[in-house]
């Protein structure tokens, strides 16, 4: 009996572990990528977002991500003051496989 509570305990917490599959319908800002690089391995992509240009980085796993439009949510959005800031867009793909971004650089 002790076998099967630890064998039920393990497999509910490698089920927590890997995660629900993201809802689509949270991913609402439509990011539009330009440019794809990679710079000691990260990813760095110039996209617009809501009409406005930014750079973000993130994990490159070794390749370039296609360019085109994608949609995204934001994760992070801090403003400790009036004149900086900390934002994150997590990108859904078609796979259901998301990917964290940080915004690296901003241009009007």
């Amino acid at each position: 009996m002790k076998k099967i509570a630890l064998a039920i305990v393990l497999l509910a917490s490698a089920l927590a572990w890997a995660g629900a599959e993201p809802n689509p319908a949270e991913y609402t800002v439509n990011v539009h990528v330009s440019s794809s690089s990679i710079a000691t391995g990260n990813l760095i992509l110039d996209v617009v977002i809501d009409g406005k240009r930014y750079e973000l980085s993130g994990y490159a796993g070794g390749m370039l991500l296609a360019l085109g439009d994608y949609k995204a949510k934001l994760v992070k959005d801090e403003h400790k003051t009036t004149y900086g800031s900390n934002q994150v867009y997590e990108f859904l793909f078609p796979d259901k496989k998301t990917r964290q971004f940080t915004v690296v650089g901003q241009t009007e």
